[in-house]
């Protein structure tokens, strides 16, 4: 296994749900909790009975602070109490105001309880001891094994929130951890997600009007839960009859964005880019979401389009001749996979558009981008159209050579290629493309063919290695397509009406000689792994057979942009466990070997 990587599996044999935890010891249940007008008991008046009064006031809660008369009690907590906004007990705790200082609509039982005494406070068991038999979280300072739940380091910033828990194995570490990850986040990045939310509520309040003037059912969330990845049909393409999908346009296109943007363009997101989506996309609308014209006053000097491929995604992977062209270009037209590894590279002075590609919309933006590579060439400008992987690999590079060279201009385009995905993700995954004795053949395909119609399924051949790009999101009917025979095979199978017995050998000949042969279905037990975000921090890959794939996937949740990989090469360098289904693994582990080397050479 890699380094770098973590692994869990699903199901066994007897059908039942479990996973592989990477050390014996569980874990805690991270959550949020809206604490709205609840009750929060704080027994102390320490600085740390200050801290949590704070934190109870910043979620909406009511903290009721419980000490002896006596103690010293904190100047910033004292401070609240003075303004009303913390109320004091100046007496010892008892054990009834558990049951007697909380909400009437939840029967005067307190909604948690804070200890901040310390874990050496015999009071502390008998404390624990009835709040786990009423079922009231406790939390008691320094002491995980009598606390019901523990408290997060913290980033908020608005309405995002960032927690970090070493599940009480380092608390100082989790603090540390925690000051890492915000400071590389972009700042304005909790503005954002105001703005993203406001758009959000309003797309759906304007779609929920339409549906109802339409008298059809709500539209869809696309994003009602952040604990998970996204659901195996984010990607699913909206075909020209499905009115009802294209009806929620927008609120895709949001989705979308939130998913592939890099977060320092999210984070530059202002009111007005937001306005530009909302009116671009109406939830009636399926025309071009741009204006740009389709003609455009040339230039004295005529500029220069450069097809490039980015790769599959670690900007260590770019050819040293699209890294120039990114630091020497004057717009970048950029698909909405590449990743922000690679847009960071981008100098500050370029502007840098993100195709807004999503199901549905893909030949519109497809268009958008065509005009505005056109009108930056014919006003003398170096146009860098940046792909994911190789241009000419599924990536309408071609599409757009033809564009240019329709036009007279194609001297004044150049391609450059990239790693693609078809072939470097496996090599990620331990998965060799071909191996000696195992697989002689290579086999690159598309999983959706134009307007969403399925390709022609490959034929099986078992030393081949068939790598599926753009499938995910119909794994079901692929698997389908490879496994059983299509409609037209059947009535080619099943051959003309029955024929009495006797009939001439030679009119059998004919008929055999007039019946194409069966295409060799592929087996159920054939490995195959999916491999997501290739080369990124959060690569994945599951490993499992054509007859579980679309059950991962549809448990595990999508990881897009991914891939397919089919055939006897899966199972070459790494093999699951008997009795699993499909085996998880998370991670990558890296390709960062210059000091490696540099060491080796002192």
């Amino acid at each position: 296994m890699p380094p770098g990587y973590t692994t869990r599996g699903e199901r066994g044999q007897s059908g039942q749900d479990f996973m592989m935890a990477t050390t014996s010891t569980p874990t805690t249940l991270l959550t949020g909790v809206h604490a709205q007008d609840h009750i929060h008991l704080i027994i102390g008046a320490n600085p740390l009975a200050a801290t949590r009064c704070g934190q109870s006031l910043a979620a909406g809660a009511k903290p009721i602070v419980v000490a002896p008369e006596s103690s010293d009690v904190h100047y910033t907590l004292q401070k609240r109490i003075d303004a009303g906004e913390v109320k004091w007990l100046g007496r010892k705790f008892d054990e009834q105001d558990l049951f007697t200082l909380g909400r009437e609509e939840a029967g005067k039982v307190v909604d948690a309880v804070f200890v901040t005494s310390g874990p050496r406070d015999p009071e502390n068991a008998k404390i624990s001891s009835t709040c786990r038999l009423n079922r009231i979280p406790l939390n008691i300072i320094d002491s995980s094994s009598l606390s019901t739940f523990t408290l997060l380091s913290t980033h908020s910033d608005g309405p995002l929130q960032i927690g970090v828990t070493t599940n009480g194995k380092g608390c100082k570490l989790a603090s540390r951890i925690r000051r890492e990850i915000a400071s590389t986040l972009p700042p304005n990045l909790g503005v954002a997600c105001e703005r993203f939310g406001q758009a959000r509520r309003r797309i759906h309040e304007e779609d929920r009007l339409a549906h109802a003037a339409l008298e059809n059912p709500e539209p869809v969330e696309f994003d009602a839960d952040d604990t998970v990845d996204q659901s195996s049909s984010f990607n699913k393409l909206v075909l020209e009859q499905d009115l009802d999908a294209a009806k929620t346009r927008r609120i895709r296109w949001l989705s979308q964005v939130c998913e592939y943007w890099p977060l320092k363009r999210l984070a530059e997101i202002n009111d007005q880019d937001v306005e530009s989506v909302l009116r671009a996309y109406t939830s009636s609308s399926s025309s071009s979401p741009t204006t740009v014209p389709k003609t455009v006053p040339s230039s004295p000097k005529l500029g220069k389009l450069i097809l490039a491929g980015s790769g599959p995604g670690h900007p260590d992977l770019l050819t040293r001749a699209t890294h120039k062209a990114i630091l020497s270009a004057d717009i970048i037209l950029a698909d909405k996979l590449v990743p922000s590894g690679v847009l960071s590279l981008v100098p500050r002075r370029t502007p840098v558009t993100i195709a807004r590609k999503f199901p549905g919309n893909a030949d519109a933006a497809q268009e958008e981008f065509l005009a505005l590579a056109l009108q930056g060439v014919r006003s003398g400008k170096t146009v860098l159209r940046l792909k994911q992987g190789d241009p000419y690999l599924y990536g309408r590079g071609g599409e757009e050579y033809a564009f240019f060279a329709s036009r007279g201009l194609e001297k004044a385009v150049a391609v450059l290629p990239g790693v693609t995905s078809a072939l470097s993700a496996p090599l990620f995954a331990t998965i060799p493309a071909t191996q000696r004795d195992v697989a002689d053949q290579v086999l690159i395909c598309t999983g959706t063919g134009k307007k969403g119609k399925p390709p022609a399924p490959p034929e099986f051949v078992s030393s081949r290695t068939v790598v599926f790009l753009m499938a995910l999101h119909r794994i079901e009917g692929l698997v389908k397509e490879l496994t059983t025979p299509l409609p037209s095979e059947q009535l080619e199978a099943g051959g003309g009406e029955e024929g009495e017995e006797g009939e001439e050998g030679e009119e059998e000949e004919e008929e055999e000689k007039k019946t194409p042969p069966a295409r060799p279905l592929w087996p159920l037990s054939t490995p195959c792994a999916v491999v997501e975000r290739a080369s990124c921090p959060d690569q994945r890959v599951i490993r499992t057979t054509l007859a579980h794939v679309h059950e991962a996937i549809e448990s595990e949740g999508s990881r897009p942009p991914g891939l397919l990989v089919v055939g006897k090469a899966c199972e070459a360098l790494t093999q699951m466990e008997k009795g699993r289904m499909w085996a998880v693994e998370d991670g990558f582990g890296g390709i960062d070997i210059g000091e490696e080397i540099a060491l080796e050479s002192v």
